[in-house]
């Protein structure tokens, strides 16, 4: 950062140079204390942190101020902001002039770029944040180091292109002596070589490189840097524009945005080997010429199993930060499910990821897809759109900047989509089957037998996936030669026969393995099919199997060993998720009714559901202090061992939306199986997390699931059940008439049940519906009935709720006293459960209270302990309600100053989330201010 005169300021070691550094980092964005915590002590704080975060932020600002910097650091709740002027901070002006310098190429002006890069890399005085230790800053450190590096190739590459290879000799040499491993740099030095005239060194630093990477690695050099080898041996490395191979420059990187930076790509394939050709063409034809203003749509087209995904993430990763640095968004269509994923739902995915909070996601598709358009408009990003099935899944997901550019994987040609580019992807070529071959289970074994590598690649129809599955039988059993596998598919060889017939390709290339298996493997593999969920904890496996935990496990590995299931990532409790990829559970799903009898198969269905249910009724009676304001039914629960639970939920509302879409998949199993007890039970169960994180598509669409199979086969409580919590959904969102429609059934319904429970439930929702229509009387009468029922149920957080409610209209009338009896029932219910989120909702009305009291400095105490509790709780809606009341609360005390800071916070809130109807009654109240101040 510039000091005045140019002077050097020294920040002392240790803490106050770390909580320097993250601010740096962070210029000009609000930076909370418990991001500086953690960046000072990770997992260990000591019980002081908070203030001696305070008191190193302190000093910092004596210091700089000292300096004559002035009041850099701000204070800004949640924490600090560290303000800089454009030019004052070399990181962002070295970004800027990369910038730069990328338009000047672009604009045929290399010369002039060469001379900006060389600039912007003097800023540099050695490796960043040199000194500053911590997981955090050095993680960032690393990413500026990689920028510097990129930015030293990019000017080399355009000073090659000038014809500068002599004066480059000696800067290369030194930077490959520093930085060995890395190929680019090494290519450009071997291209300046042969250019100066020394062949032979050129290809000395080649081997020299290969010999190292094997050593370190154990992996050969790249595909580019072999070309360019290959290129020198024939002297014709202009011919292969081996220059441009190694080098693309990265274009600007625009002003960071208020917004997340999603990066929801999947992992590239570790051994990625061949399309080399198609990988070029799709990078071509998704970065193309500057100055369009359509987006980009690549679309890679061929049958299952051909790759057509790990091409598509590999081209994804390939280009990733360096061309969208706004970030990459991903979906998995489904297109080969029984039900892909709707393109509303992907907008809504997509919408929570760029930071748009659940509440203010608007419910129909065209209305997503306006705002997802409106948010991409100015940003760089990539879009995977995996498994596509049509042209009407695709086209609401299209951004409508030329910016943005999307990728799509699909069996269809998708000719509706306007501006598609369409690329096939084939089988391998035989010299691409024998790569991945080699890849797997080492070039040497394939080497050995040249003969049986191409009989086995020729017997699998050089199918990508049928290829990889053999190869990893074979990468398993070193002891066993190509001849041997060979032999061994030619006994299955009726089978094999069908690879050149479409589908039966995958499945007899996935009998070949599964034959293999032992039988509690098979039984398992072929149970997994019942799952249509992305990814699964290994608990399933047992619950499936009814088997013990960790003897699932070892079969779950099994089969990961065996290629027929997936890693894919680590679970909240630390072990491993799986996932099977589509063709496969299609294949498990033919395993699985060849050999079950569907009384089998809904047992397992039960237990998996059971599981779910097990663990999302645990969590809700976290969330809620207990089983409360909520019905159950006498479905069987599977329960996972107690300290898988305990490690799981212990964040349960993060719990429950990371396990969203396998929750809403166990709804979708029971109802398929006809389990109408427990489909019921756990769909009324999720509401949890529906109302938490304003999840209204998966609301409904599980409930009426479960109302089908309800009403099928006669049970009368489980519909009940569901019609009122369809009501309580319809009038959260104003859909009164809807409400009312499924709320009077409900409640004839558990009249004739003589449920008490369920009676207080419904008439409570009742009340909310003759509230929303203004008939306090109406109302108060429901309520009553209801807090009469919870009473005799003994729901702490169903009384304390309705007692809120009561308040609310006796506060509406001026009935101040017998609000503040109710709100403090209500509250010390609140306290005696635990109940944290009902607490806040019955405080904002005691501060509500407090104002129409005439208490405005109590109500402003206690909006500030609130406004802490929902920004720890990630509310933002919440929390611009409360910034807004703060701001009326302070109007009302004289500090007309402090109350347009508020209500512009507020505003800032509203506008950030797209609240529009939010952001018209804040600016309301700021003209209602401005008034009265000028009156």
């Amino acid at each position: 950062m510039a000091i005045p005169g140019n002077a050097e300021y020294e920040v002392p070691h240790g803490r106050q140079q770390t909580v320097l550094a993250v601010l740096l980092l962070e210029a000009n964005r609000v930076v909370s204390i418990g991001h500086l915590i953690d960046a000072i002590w990770e997992d260990d704080p000591p019980a002081t942190a908070r203030t001696q975060v305070q008191i190193c932020v302190s000093k910092l600002r004596n210091s700089l101020v000292e300096h004559g910097l002035g009041e850099t650091i701000v204070t800004k709740p949640p924490g600090y902001q560290l303000n800089v002027a454009p030019g004052q901070l070399d990181a962002r002006v070295f970004a800027e002039s990369v910038g730069a310098a990328d338009a000047l190429s672009r604009e045929g002006k290399p010369a002039q770029a060469a001379e900006v890069l060389a600039r912007a890399l003097a800023l540099w005085r050695g490796p960043a944040l040199s000194g500053v230790r911590g997981r955090i800053p050095e993680a960032k450190a690393i990413q500026l180091d990689e920028s510097r590096l990129s930015a030293i190739e990019t000017r080399v590459d355009i000073e090659l292109r000038l014809g500068r290879h002599h004066q480059l000799v000696g800067e290369l040499s030194t930077l490959v002596a520093e930085q060995p491993l890395r190929e680019r740099l090494r290519g450009q030095l071997m291209l300046a070589l042969f250019r100066a005239g020394r062949q032979a060194e050129a290809l000395e630093t080649y081997r020299l490189g290969r010999e190292l990477m094997i050593d370190e690695l154990g992996l050969e050099p790249g595909e580019e840097l072999r070309r360019l080898e290959t290129a020198i041996l024939a002297g014709e490395v202009a011919d292969v524009e081996a220059a441009d191979a190694l080098a693309k420059p990265p274009p600007a990187r625009p002003e960071e945005a208020d917004v997340p930076v999603p990066f929801q790509l999947p992992a590239d394939v570790a051994d990625f080997t061949g399309r080399a050709e198609l990988v070029a063409r799709a990078e071509r034809l998704l970065l193309g010429p500057d100055g369009r203003h359509a987006t980009r749509v690549v679309v890679l087209l061929g049958k299952p199993g051909v790759g057509k995904s790990a091409l598509a993430v590999h081209v994804a990763h390939r280009l990733g930060d360096a061309h969208f640095p706004d970030g990459q968004l991903y979906c998995d269509l489904g297109g080969h499910r029984d039900q892909p994923t709707r393109a509303v739902d992907a907008l809504g995915r997509f919408l929570r990821a760029l930071g748009v909070p659940g509440e203010v996601i608007p419910e129909h598709a065209d209305e997503r897809a306006e705002m997802f358009r409106h948010l991409l408009a100015r940003r760089r990003m990539f879009v995977l759109l995996d498994d596509a099935a049509d042209e009407a899944q695709v086209t609401p997901l299209l951004p409508g900047s030329g910016k943005c550019v999307v990728l799509v994987t699909s069996r269809a040609r998708l000719t509706g989509v306007a501006g598609a580019q369409a690329l096939d992807v084939e089988v391998f070529g035989h010299d691409e089957a024998i790569g991945m071959l080699s890849s797997v289970i080492g070039p040497r074994r394939v080497a050995a037998e040249p003969a049986a590598a191409d009989a086995l690649v020729r017997l699998v129809g050089r199918l990508p996936l049928a290829l990889r599955i053999v190869a990893a039988r074979l990468g398993a059993r070193p002891h066993w030669t190509l001849a041997w596998m060979l032999e061994r598919l030619s006994d299955e060889r009726r089978r094999l026969d069908e690879l050149a017939h479409g589908q039966l390709m995958v499945r007899a290339s996935l009998a070949l393995t599964f034959d293999g298996l032992p039988p509690q493997a098979r039984k398992l593999l072929g149970l997994l099919g019942l799952l249509d969920t992305p990814s699964f904890p290994s608990w399933v496996a047992a619950a499936l199997l009814d088997a013990d935990y960790l003897a699932a496990a070892d079969l779950l590995e099994l089969l990961v060993d065996a290629q027929m299931v997936e890693v894919a990532a680590l679970d909240v409790t630390g072990g491993p998720r799986y996932k099977l990829h589509g063709l496969i559970r299609l294949f498990a799903r033919e395993q699985l009714e060849h050999a079950e009898h569907a009384d089998l198969r809904n047992a397992a269905a039960g237990r998996v559901a059971g599981g779910w249910l097990a663990l999302a009724e645990a969590a809700h009676a976290r969330v809620y202090g207990g089983d409360f304001t909520v019905l159950h039914g006498t479905a069987e629960r599977w329960r996972q061992p107690p300290s898988y639970a305990a490690r799981a939920l212990a964040d349960p509302l993060g719990w429950l939306e990371s396990e969203q879409e396998n929750l809403c998949g166990a709804v979708a199993l029971t109802a398929e199986c006809s389990l109408d007890e427990l489909c019921w039970d756990l769909a009324v169960t999720l509401v949890t997390l529906f109302e938490a994180r304003c999840y209204f598509e998966d609301w409904e669409r599980t409930h009426r699931l479960a109302l089908d199979v309800a009403r099928a086969k006669g049970n009368s409580r489980g519909t009940a059940a569901l019609s009122c919590s369809l009501g309580s959904l319809y009038l959260s969102r104003g859909r009164l008439s809807s409400a009312e429609a499924e709320l009077e059934p409900a409640l004839r319904e558990f009249e004739l049940l003589a449920d008490t429970h369920g009676l207080a439930m419904v008439r409570r929702n009742l009340a909310l519906l003759h509230k929303a229509r203004g008939d306090a009387g109406g109302a108060l009468e429901r309520f009553a009935q209801a807090l009469t029922g919870f009473r005799a149920v003994r729901d702490l957080i169903g009384q304390a709720h309705v007692l809120g409610q009561i308040a609310q209209i006796e506060l509406d009338r001026g009935g101040l006293r017998e609000a503040r009896t109710h709100l403090d029932d209500a509250l010390a219910i609140c306290r005696e459960v635990g109940n944290r989120r009902v607490e806040v909702q019955i405080r904002y009305r005691l501060a509500e209270l407090m104002m129409h009291d005439g208490q405005c400095e109590q109500a402003r105490q206690t909006l500030v302990e609130l406004l802490r509790a929902v920004r720890e709780g990630g509310d933002v809606v919440g929390e611009a309600r409360i910034l807004r009341r703060l701001g009326q609360v302070n109007a009302r005390l004289g500090h007309p100053d402090i109350a347009e800071q508020l209500l512009a916070e507020a505003l800032g809130v509203c506008e950030q989330t797209i609240d529009r109807a939010g952001a018209d009654d804040i600016r309301a109240d700021l003209a209602e201010l401005t008034a009265r101040s000028a009156g």
